[in-house]
């Protein structure tokens, strides 16, 4: 059997040490539980800081920004100190933008000055104290060194008296900076120091300092620190190379544990020009240290600064493009409500014009409104618009209304809605972006310096990252380029939803008053033109699923010019490629683009997920998720030139072409038949074409708004190269965060990229290259030398593809991904005509696809003989197909049913193909429902068109059933694993902390509002998630909770949004249901993540869309060994023993209410009742479905059907619940812990008391991989 590379074999150079680090005890990220809403939030809760307490902090923030109000902000802070001390909601950034606003407004009010210094000094005092959790930085010493600089008694300047706080001089400044480990040089160029004099000043003062102390040391770090902002910056980077110019010698500097900057060792004296001609400039000196420092190079300047422009200018450059659009317009005479007004660009900025003066004045009123309830000291109906007023001041007008206009655009065609979108999603996207651009103006004020990441250094020399000692120094250097990029930005606070909404609400309110649009239309009759000014946007209701939804519509003008129009001024940097490698992943909040704020994960507003994040993160246990994305953000790309040319042609025809829509819809409405108003039948038939034809027409507009995004970009981006900067969901998946245009997107996407560096062929890449074209043009299932040889007897069809892409015969066009399949044709074609093919450098990505990656992951956690052989973890001489075997087992049944007269059969005969049944398959081992299956079908169904639109839904429930059951015992042992994780989370999302249980009983039972009857305590604290770790340390925190939403009145309409800061329930069918398909996405992940390291370890250029890993042709037999080698080294440490191990530990205090173990679900366990200590009486009423108490009746208990189908049924289809007769019951009153114990005794039992055992495992050694060809292919 030669091995799956086809070259010869080597030894595993995947070290021991992953090995090591995969089979060691993950260190868990282990909190407590969330507490239900109506429980008192305890200081330093770190869960869920209320919604009150987020809005406070919001209004501290908005309020000190431009000194607006900074009383204001001092009484709300003074209150939050004293009631939430030690919450770690006030850090110590908040602290320090207190001290600079005091010290700001000491120097705007001569009279008051005393007094704000005084304020200043008091909060530094009580932070050096340590009472309130809050240590100072060195943005803290610097504020305070400049404090005393500008204001201390002898001071030539400005002295000031204070007598009601502790003044510290230099010495005292200087010994608690000391004591406290921080580099003086970190002080000393801090941004608080604005000008270079300042700076200075205050190295002379802590030189003197540290001179009478006696700390010369120090007085030789800040002597060095001068010295470095003295040096002269190098002159050949801006004159001709001709000039004679001299350049002192840099001096090296190595910062120590400690913080120390010293010089290192050096033969050369320091140069005498730099020691006193040069003044000292602060900007050189924070260069320096973001270089020496950090040990990082700053990225080169002509690309970065492009990018910062890109990131800075984009609402400034959007105006311009407008502006100049009607200027030209107006130049060459045309009318205003000609041409010019049918022009998206021009109506934006006429739009802009309106709105901006419209904000200004609107923000003015709010202000004026504020100083007379202030005075008359009373609220009004408007009070809390008023309360916007510092936010929407955090911005300019001009500003404000760019980012209201662009968002409305980015919306378009969103969230089901045609020509429009929600409501509600539409007022957060607006309050989302001002935030977000509020946010990115601080990053962009302080001009922070970007670290580039590590693991794109050389690698040689460098430990190795699984070893102890090379994660340690992963972690080392991520820590010391968080701390210094953290301390350099100022403190902001996160908005809560409802001051997002708040704005945004204010925002669209004006937009929708001011945006018009003019619609001529003509009579057909007359043919008279009609001219009339319409609103660009409008409200309204629309029904989905039974529910009155409200929606933003454009106006049709505005939407038939969005899928024609240019759109790119549209589009925020934060949806588009990099120009420059992208920030390294620093935290779980700081990476990827350099100023647009970007999280690592997407919790999608789960506080809990978010929490475990950035505790997992401060720990230090995610350097090689953090690393991983590093490698795949900085991998270079390029649009690919050949490939554009053929599609921008195909664009501008507005021809239906290789999945480009049409510009008008080609399918034709649906004829009224005569007898509709007679025959019910034909009447139902034709109103569902109709409706298919209406969802057709819209999904055509938006398909054709979207490629308009991704040719645009493409446009933009020709001839650069370019980045996409990655994160990852909540179960670790990695995805590009630029949406528009990426590997991840369609065919179209994936065709118009290709990897910016080429590499030579070489005999393997060439064979590998013609592979591809096989696979991309659906020819997946042969061998490998069957596919080489079928592209070897369609070379005339291939260059003819290559050379006349459009004229030709177009049998790229047929391919399964056409526009991939060009792209590999025109590479092919270039190779083989060149001089020598082995030698002709490709860039062209080549993939190496998972065979069902989710079964082969399955197989190997069971050790599952029968499924690894499905799924090619097993060696054979040709690739397995499991789509295909249970697509021939359904015609097998189809048959026989054709023998039995079923209409539904005959009419399904020979159209059930591998790909109808593919992603049900694919699914069902993720506990796909039989509802979720028959919508997959449905839509391959009506893909295929060969089937009455009105017959889908029959036909695909017909097939939905079939293909369950023709899987069958195909994948016992991946059921097993399934059922296993989904039995585990169920128990999981019945628990609750002891400690909470034991409170539960000691607090008074509260009515429902509803039945007026008691509701058990208890049932409010099932707040317990799924939780787990994954190999790399990540923590993973399912979402799942009872939906609560909260309602906001606004000016458009009432609003029903969903706080993430007020914990609910657990919806524990979901957290069960959802488990399975969770947890293996998390391995697949895991795989990937490893794969990318080794993968930059080894030189390899890598990209991955989930199971799918992509490298340049030469380089695949490489990245195959890397494959085989980390999936083996995963599912070497016992992966399902490690999670087993890891409940048991992290719920170890949980108790679940006996219960949720009736019926069927304590037979499924499997335990003897002397496991439990059940009295026989116990048993009986577990086993038969009772409960003694009917107050602890559980109306979600845990309902394990034996039809397996049936459970996993249970997430999508409502069970009607069995009434229940509660007998009336006497208050109780629990008097002790005995009592309590008494109470709990029999009713609750330990969690990890009944976690079912590990499902058997079966024989299959992963290690087989090694001789399997297509486990990867």
């Amino acid at each position: 059997m030669p091995s799956p590379s086809g070259s010869e074999k080597r030894p595993s150079s995947i070290h021991a040490d992953m090995h090591g680090f995969l089979n060691r005890r993950s260190p868990y990220t282990i909190l407590p539980t969330p507490t239900p809403e109506d429980v008192i939030s305890q200081p330093g809760d770190i869960f869920f800081t209320d919604s009150p307490t987020q809005d406070q902090v919001s209004v501290i923030e908005a309020c000190l920004r431009g000194l607006h109000d900074v009383p204001r902000a001092k009484g709300i802070f003074e209150r939050l100190r004293s009631t939430r001390q030690g919450d770690p909601i006030l850090e110590a950034r908040m602290y320090n933008s207190f001290i600079e606003a005091y010290l700001e407004m000491a120097h705007r009010e001569e009279l008051n000055r005393p007094n704000w210094l005084e304020d200043a000094w008091a909060l530094y005092n009580d932070m050096e104290r340590g009472h309130e959790k809050v240590d100072p930085t060195p943005n803290t010493y610097a504020l305070m060194l400049q404090a005393w600089l500008r204001y201390n008694p002898d001071s030539s300047r400005q002295p000031v008296y204070i007598s009601g706080a502790e003044v510290h001089d230099p010495v005292s400044l200087l010994r608690n900076i000391i004591g406290r480990q921080i580099s003086p040089a970190l002080v000393v160029s801090d941004r608080a120091f604005t000008s270079n004099e300042e700076a200075t000043e205050a190295i002379k003062a802590l030189s003197k300092a540290a001179a009478e102390m006696g700390l010369a040391s120090v007085v030789n770090e800040l002597g060095l620190t001068e010295f470095l902002g003295k040096q002269i910056e190098d002159p050949l980077e801006d004159v001709p190379e001709v000039v004679p110019v001299m350049r002192p010698k840099k001096i090296e500097v190595v910062q120590h544990d400690d913080g120390r900057v010293t010089q290192l060792a050096t033969d050369e004296p320091l140069p005498e020009r730099a020691q006193g001609e040069v003044p000292f400039n602060l900007e050189t000196l924070r260069r320096h240290l973001s270089q020496v420092v950090l040990a990082r190079r700053v990225l080169s300047e002509d690309v970065a600064a492009r990018q910062r422009l890109l990131e800075q200018s984009v609402y400034n450059v959007a105006v311009e493009r407008m502006k100049h659009q009607a200027e030209m317009m107006d130049q060459l005479g045309l009318p205003s409500k000609g041409l010019q007004s049918n022009d998206l660009k021009s109506w934006m900025w006429e739009w802009h014009q309106k709105l901006q003066q419209r904000i200004k004045a609107e923000v003015e009123n709010l202000i004026v409104e504020e100083r007379i309830l202030a005075r008359m000291k009373r609220r009004s109906t408007k009070s809390e618009e008023i309360l916007l007023s510092p936010f929407l001041r955090m911005l300019s007008p001009e500003k404000l209304s760019l980012i209201t206009i662009m968002e409305m655009m980015n919306l378009h065609g969103s969230g089901g809605v045609q020509d429009g979108m929600k409501t509600a999603r539409a007022l957060l996207s607006v309050g989302r972006a001002v935030e977000a651009e509020h946010k990115a103006e601080i990053c962009k004020k302080n001009n922070i310096s970007i670290p580039v990441p590590a693991v794109n250094a050389p690698r040689a020399g460098v430990q190795n990252i699984f070893t102890g000692d090379g994660y340690k120094d992963l972690y080392a250097r991520r820590v010391t380029a968080a701390k210094y990029m953290e301390d350099a930005e100022e403190w902001t606070s996160d908005w809560s939803q409802l001051i997002r909404v708040k704005v945004g609400s204010f925002l669209l309110d004006c937009i929708m008053d001011v945006a018009t649009v003019s619609r001529t239309i003509q009579d057909p009759r007359t043919g008279e033109k009609f001219t009339e000014e319409q609103p660009a946007f409008s409200h309204s209701y629309e029904y989905q699923r039974g529910r009155k939804l409200g929606v933003i519509k454009f106006n049709p003008a505005v939407a038939d010019r969005m899928s024609k129009d240019p759109i790119a001024d549209t589009l925020h940097p934060r949806h588009l490629p990099m120009l420059v490698k992208p920030k390294p992943w620093l935290s779980y909040n700081n990476g990827g683009y350099l100023y647009s704020r970007s999280w690592a994960m997407r919790f999608k507003d789960s506080r809990e997920q978010e929490i475990y994040l950035r505790h997992a993160s401060e720990a230090g246990r995610l350097e090689l998720v953090f690393a991983g994305l590093d490698v795949l953000g900085s991998t270079p790309w390029q649009i690919n030139r050949r490939v554009f040319d053929v599609v921008l042609q195909v664009w501008n025809s507005g021809e239906r072409f290789a999945k480009i829509p049409p510009a008008i819809p080609d399918e034709p409405e649906p004829v009224r038949p005569e007898n509709m108003d007679t025959d019910n039948k034909a009447k139902v038939v034709y109103l569902e074409r109709q409706r298919q034809w209406m969802q057709n027409k819209a999904a055509n507009h938006s398909d054709r708004c979207s490629v308009n995004y991704k040719v645009e970009i493409a446009r933009a981006f020709l001839g650069d190269t370019i980045y996409l900067p990655h994160n990852v969901d909540f179960r670790g998946r990695a995805y590009p965060i630029p949406p528009h245009l990426s590997h991840i997107g369609d065919d179209l996407s994936r065709g118009l990229l290709i990897f910016e560096e080429k590499k030579p062929l070489g005999t393997r890449g060439l064979r590998w290259l013609k592979i591809h074209l096989a696979n991309l043009y659906g020819y997946d299932k042969a061998s490998f030398d069957e596919r080489v040889e079928y592209v070897h007897k369609h070379l005339e069809d291939i260059f003819d593809s290559a050379d006349k892409p459009l004229e030709g015969r177009r049998w790229w066009t047929k391919a399964d991904d056409p526009w991939q399949c060009l792209a590999t044709c025109m590479e092919l074609t270039s190779a083989l005509r060149s001089p020598d093919p082995e030698a002709y450098e490709c860039g062209l990505p080549v993939h190496q696809d998972g065979t069902c990656n989710g079964l082969q992951h399955y197989a190997a956690l069971g050790g599952d003989a029968q499924g690894a052989a499905q799924v090619n973890l097993a060696a054979a001489d040709r690739p397995s197909d499991v789509y295909t075997y249970v697509a021939n087992m359904v015609e097998k049944q189809i048959e026989e049913d054709i023998k039995k007269d079923d209409p539904i059969a005959k009419l399904l005969e020979g159209k059930v193909s591998r790909k109808v049944v593919k992603q049900t398959v694919m699914t069902t081992v993720y506990g796909v429902t039989y509802v979720g299956a028959r919508d997959q079908i449905e839509r391959q169904l009506k893909d295929r068109g060969d089937i009455p639109a009105e017959m889908c839904w029959s036909a695909s429930a017909y097939l939905a059933k079939n293909v369950l059951a023709s899987i069958g015992d195909l994948f016992k042992g991946a059921k097993d694993i399934q059922n296993w994780l989904n039995l585990c989370a169920r128990l999981i999302a019945k628990a609750i902390p002891q400690d909470r249980l034991v409170q539960s009983f000691t607090e008074p039972e509260k009515p429902n509002a509803r039945s007026r009857k008691k509701e058990p305590r208890w049932k409010k604290e099932q707040m317990t998630s799924v939780v787990w770790t994954t190999p790399l340390g990540l923590p993973i925190v399912q979402p799942y909770r009872a939906v609560k939403r909260k309602q906001v009145m606004t000016s458009i309409q009432t609003v029903f949004i969903s706080d993430p800061t007020s914990p609910s329930t657990v919806n524990a069918q979901k957290q069960a249901s959802a488990f399975p398909p969770n947890f293996i996405h998390s391995l697949d992940a895991t795989h990937m993540m490893l794969t990318a390291l080794e993968c930059r370890a080894r030189g390899l250029t890598f990209a991955s869309v989930h199971d799918s890993y992509w490298t340049h042709a030469s380089s695949i037999d490489q990245m195959s060994e890397i494959i085989r080698d980390t999936f083996i080294a995963l599912h070497s440490s016992d992966v399902l023993k490690g999670l087993y191990d890891e409940f048991r530990e992290r719920y170890a205090d949980y108790k679940i209410p006996l219960v949720s173990l009736r019926g069927n679900a304590f037979k499924k366990l499997n335990l003897a009742p002397e496991q439990l200590g059940l009295t026989s009486e116990d048993t009986k009423l577990l086993t038969e479905g009772v409960a003694e108490d009917e107050e602890m009746l559980d109306e979600d208990a845990l309902a394990l059907d034996e039809d397996e189908d049936e459970l996993e049924a249970l997430t999508e289809v409502e069970q009607e619940k069995p009434k229940k007769v509660v007998r009336k019951r006497g208050p109780r009153k629990i008097k002790s812990e005995a009592d309590i114990e008494a109470r709990l005794a029999g009713r609750f039992i330990n969690l990890v008391d009944v976690l079912p055992p590990l499902p058997e495992k079966g024989k299959f050694d992963v290690k087989a991989i090694k001789e399997s060809q297509y486990f990867f292919s």
